[in-house]
């Protein structure tokens, strides 16, 4: 081969090479490479992991938040021994546990080789009666298992919403208390046992007394008495 021909082979190698790092260069910086998780995740050890973790408030909450919420966590566990759940704390509230019936319980069990999703209808519970939380933001929340290990994560906060992902997962709204003094909430007075109530208006006649003797009526002859003889 002549130094042309080869110096040309050369030349055509090496532009294909660059243009292939170009090609490359472009493939690894598109804007799906640059998505991440709008979830926390967190591990601990080697078989617990801790995926979707949000803060979830109350329906139309929104900016700095104090009150109701609940924690949203999927936690799966892939040792051959279960894993128990004992607290959550979000800034410095405690969660409290509930079963799937919503009965307080000290800690939360999740399954060798399974995973528990604690938040949602149907699922173990971990409510907090005041959170304090930026909505759309992030907040440190703290996981502790019984063996004493615990782990740490920024949980996003979302509020429950009819077009958001957490539809359902806030805190149930109170009971608001019936007004006092409105017609349902005031109840009729009831006589006491054995009393009589008399009618509206009218005068109960007065009955005289056991052995007592009613007066005669004037110009009204006496029981017994013989009437006088007509002159």
């Amino acid at each position: 081969m002549s130094r042309s021909l080869r110096r040309g082979s050369i030349a055509a190698i090496a532009a294909l090479a660059i243009a292939s790092l170009s090609s490359c260069a472009a493939s690894n910086t598109p804007d799906t490479l640059q998505i991440k998780p709008d979830n926390a995740a967190a591990t601990l050890g080697t078989n617990l992991r801790l995926n979707n973790i949000v803060i979830v408030t109350g329906v139309g909450t929104s900016g700095d938040y104090t009150g109701p919420a609940n924690v949203v966590v999927n936690i799966s566990n892939t040792a051959t021994t279960p894993a128990e759940l004992q607290s959550i704390t979000v800034g410095n509230a405690s969660a409290t546990l509930a079963d799937a019936a919503g009965a307080p319980q000290s800690s939360i069990v999740i399954p060798a080789g399974s995973s528990v999703a604690i938040g949602g209808q149907g699922n173990p519970s971990a409510s907090l009666s005041a959170a304090a939380v930026h909505i759309g933001g992030f907040a440190n929340t703290t996981f502790a298992f019984k063996d004493g290990q615990k782990v740490d994560a920024q949980a996003g906060v979302s509020p429950d919403s009819d077009k958001g992902l957490y539809k359902g997962f806030g805190p149930t709204p109170a009971a608001v208390p019936a007004k006092t003094g409105s017609p349902a909430a005031t109840a009729p007075a009831t006589p006491a046992a054995g009393a009589t109530t008399p009618a509206t208006g009218a005068t109960a006649p007065a009955t005289p007394a056991t052995g007592a003797t009613t007066p005669a009526t004037p110009g009204a002859p006496v029981a017994g008495s013989t009437a006088p003889a007509a002159h």
